[in-house]
């Protein structure tokens, strides 16, 4: 009887055998079309991805888990997801750590600009002995990028030489010529201008011995050198060296390779327009107008609108120089007309970008749903694991039952455990939906106004003020953008949106207010969080409740001063009319909409004290006695 009990179990490993080899081989199909879509389509490759995991089931294959990981990973950095990318990369090192993985950590991390969390990633991995010559130039390399983010050049010029070395070592030549353009720009960052020209002067006659298309990238990395220190002969003449080589590049290369190439900024009417530049800085505007015009036309064939739009003004300037204001006005008419079909690309691009975070973050979702079901799928498969032992052993001896009874209890504890578990991790979910849906309801007039401000500009061909307008406005849309799916984010990312947001609304209330942003020196700003756009409608309703009223200029005082080791306190003062008297200017309309914002911002305060304890207090009160401005005290804790 034991003997065939034992024969069916190993039978029944057998089985579980095959079924795991059988679910590698799929994991690494699912992984490379992953891979394949990366490019082209980053729904499809997250797809791919989430298929990898779930195929892995309960087989507990922690490479294979890291292996996805770190594939999702590599999608997200591709497309700039750079937050996504780090916590992928994360969950990769956790499931199984690798060199590879951890420099792709330290990589997703510099680009997110968090250097000290990047050096303390990657320092580590300069001890391990047996490291992939590549890995070691990529370790270097990106050592070096994270000092040149800190500022420290010697330091970062040391790294990429030691990279240097073992590049030329092993003759990994792509690496030599990416090394050398680092260590020149590194050198021109401080003004270093003859180290930089000596390694830019490395990399260019390095990069001519390897593809045309890396040739015409590292030449126009040394004609912007040239054009900073203003030889412009020399940038010129490299300048149409680059254009031979992306001729060259486009007829040997099938169409997406090169346009592949075009969209990584090294396109003919970038370089037409370039060359056009400088020969405009030596007043040879004859020369320049040709350049123009095929950057015109060669932007207007790849549909490159930011391009045909600054060409485009150029050329009215040029010919405005020239005296022909008849052709400097015609081209300045196109030129209004491009300004406004980009502007309604922006607002589209701004829309896809939005829908393309909320598909990224279904995904995601649906990522960590396929773990969590996975980890389940493990804990019951080792439960069924232990039952057949227990079965095996209660054969034997008959005392297990009691045994059994004792496992029995524990797993109704277990049970009870995750139900009590779920249902916390539910009513968080709850308050997590609550707080998307609040963060998303920015005061929509703000928008509106902000693109009338524009027109407007537009309309009194104030170009340079609508440029410097719309560049403002498109950064802070992009931080809000940005900001939107976090509870909290740095208090310095916070200040930089205020001061977008407060720079616009000062813009088109110059002579309603003046204001003023203190920081106080002893604020480790770097140590608090605070939720994103908390602060700004209150300075929303001090400029349009408050300030816009006033006869004469009103003043805005934001001020941020410690008062605890870990508290800081945040006042925004104005001397506008006062509560009171806003109160009774508003319409029945202004008056729901405002109470609507306020009611908001209340609601998002009491969800995020309750979910991370009283790290928020808000009151407000009037500045003077006599019931004019506005004072509002906010205090944040760590």
């Amino acid at each position: 009887m034991y003997r065939g009990f034992y024969i069916f179990l190993l039978f029944a490993f057998a089985m579980v055998e095959g079924l795991a080899q059988d679910s590698v081989a799929l994991h690494r199909s699912y992984i490379d079309s992953a891979n394949y879509y990366k490019k082209r389509n980053i729904g499809k490759s997250i797809d791919f991805i989430a298929q990898s995991i779930s195929s892995l089931g309960s087989l507990k294959k922690q490479e294979e888990l890291s292996q996805s990981y770190a594939a999702l990973g590599e999608v997200y950095l591709y497309h700039k997801q750079y937050d996504l990318a780090i916590s992928s990369f994360k969950d990769a090192v956790q499931a199984k750590s690798s060199p590879k993985i951890r420099l792709l950590l330290g990589k997703a991390l510099v680009q997110n600009k968090e250097f000290k969390e990047a050096e303390k990633i990657l320092s580590p991995l300069l001890e391990m002995p047996r490291l992939l010559p590549y890995h070691r130039v990529e370790l270097n390399e990106t050592l070096g990028d994270v000092y040149v983010g800190l500022a420290e050049v010697d330091k970062a010029v040391a790294y990429y030489n030691e990279g240097l070395k073992v590049a030329e070592k092993n003759q990994i030549s792509t690496k030599t010529v990416d090394l050398n353009s680092k260590i020149a720009e590194a050198y021109a960052k401080e003004d270093r201008l003859h180290e930089a020209d000596v390694y830019f002067g490395n990399s260019l006659k390095l990069a001519t011995q390897q593809a045309p298309q890396r040739a015409a990238q590292e030449k126009e990395k040394v004609a912007d050198f040239y054009n900073r220190k203003n030889q412009y002969g020399q940038e010129i003449a490299l300048r149409k060296k680059s254009l031979e080589d992306l001729k060259k590049v486009q007829k040997d290369m099938e169409p997406p390779t090169a346009y592949a190439l075009v969209k990584d900024s090294i396109s003919a009417q970038r370089i037409n327009y370039k060359i056009a530049n400088a020969y405009i800085a030596q007043d040879k505007y004859d020369e320049a107008i040709p350049y123009l015009e095929e950057s015109i036309k060669d932007a207007d064939v790849d549909d490159d609108l930011l391009v045909q739009k600054d060409a485009t003004r150029k050329l009215s300037e040029v010919y405005k120089y020239k005296g022909d204001f008849n052709k400097a006005l015609e081209t300045y008419q196109e030129y209004v007309s491009l300004v406004d079909t980009l502007y309604v690309r922006k607002e589209q691009e701004i829309s896809t970008a939005a829908r393309l975070n909320r598909e990224i973050a279904a995904a995601q979702s649906r990522i960590l749903g396929l773990e969590q079901e996975r980890e389940l799928s493990q804990s019951k498969y080792n439960l069924a694991l232990t039952q057949q032992q227990l079965v095996s052993e209660s054969v034997k001896r008959q005392n297990w039952i009691i045994y059994s009874l004792i496992f029995g209890l524990l797993l109704m504890g277990v049970a009870t455990y995750f139900f009590y578990r779920s249902n916390k991790q539910q009513k968080l979910a709850n308050n997590l939906l609550a707080l998307k849906s609040l963060r998303s309801q920015m005061n929509p007039h703000f928008i509106f106004n902000a693109l009338n401000s524009v027109n407007s500009f537009i309309a009194k061909n104030d170009e340079r003020s609508a440029n410097r307008y719309l560049s403002d406005f498109s950064a802070l849309m992009r931080s809000v953008l940005e900001n939107s799916e976090e509870d909290f984010i740095p208090m310095t990312k916070e200040l930089e949106l205020l001061e977008l947001y407060t720079k616009l609304e000062h813009s088109r209330f110059s002579d309603k207010f003046s204001y003023q942003i203190l920081v106080d020196k002893e604020i480790p700003i770097a140590d608090f969080k605070i939720p994103p756009m908390l602060l700004q409608p209150y300075i929303e309703n001090a400029i349009w409740h408050g300030l816009r009223y006033r006869e004469e200029k009103g003043f805005l005082r934001i001020a941020l001063k410690k008062i605890a080791a870990d508290a800081l306190q945040i006042t925004i003062e104005d001397n506008g009319i006062g509560r009171k008297k806003s109160r009774e200017l508003k319409t029945q309309n202004q008056k729901r909409q405002n109470s609507k914002g306020m009611g908001n911002i209340k609601k998002r305060i009491a969800i995020l004290n309750q979910m991370h304890g009283n790290k928020l207090d808000v009151a407000i009160s009037d500045l003077e006695l006599n019931g004019t401005g506005t004072k509002v005290v906010v205090t944040l804790k760590k």
